[in-house]
């Protein structure tokens, strides 16, 4: 299903990290945020992207840096935070804590006077109300994600919420990256699931 548009908007997307590398490491392909870019850039008035990732501790040598610079050399506004480490009162277990959420829906909130559309891509039902906030705003939501995961990474009531809801796997022929391309895309999906995975842990 194509992502719908119209002349002139002003369009902006919005990436959760840890959720999107999730989606299309549970679809089984390579994501090409050149193309990310260029078909939105075609298809839309593209003001900004945004990549939203947590680091570990030692920012300079995170496993996802490599992603993180070339990303933000090749026209994506990155957004990152260190990833907490906490112990659990009730058990004592150390656990990391790396959710970008806040950041995310301030993020949509803050630009939502300078686009029409937003484009999220995670799959978080958490992300439902600031969605209605933008909404009540005039604003139109897309949110792409996936329903042929397991479990799906879409919670239902995000889906219900947005304006139009896009299967990531529909986009799969357009956004996957060439196997041959050099670049600092080109990570290890089992060198950086440990520092994503982090990303996610509440």
């Amino acid at each position: 299903m194509p992502i719908t548009f119209h002349p002139n908007e002003r369009t902006v997307i919005f990436i959760d990290g840890s959720n999107l590398y999730a989606a299309i490491r549970s679809l089984g392909f390579d994501f090409d945020y050149k193309k990310l870019l260029h078909h939105f850039q075609s298809h839309s008035r593209l003001m900004r992207a945004y990549y939203y990732t947590a680091l570990g501790d030692d920012q300079d040598y995170s496993p996802i840096r490599p992603l993180v610079d070339w990303l933000a050399y090749n026209g994506y506004a990155v957004i990152t935070k260190p990833i907490k480490e906490y112990t659990d009162p009730v058990n004592g277990h150390k656990r990391i804590k790396g959710n970008m959420d806040i950041e995310i829906a301030v993020g949509m909130l803050q630009m939502a006077p300078h686009y029409d559309h937003a484009v999220l891509f995670s799959g978080d039902g958490d992300f439902r109300s600031v969605v209605q906030a933008i909404q009540d705003q005039g604003k139109f939501v897309s949110v792409v994600s996936s329903l042929l995961t397991s479990p799906p990474m879409i919670a239902d009531e995000l889906r219900r919420q947005a304006d139009e809801f896009i299967e990531l796997n529909s986009l799969k022929s357009e956004l996957m990256r060439n196997p041959h391309a050099a670049t600092s895309q080109n990570i290890c999906p089992s060198v950086i699931a440990s520092s994503q995975a982090a990303s996610t842990a509440d």
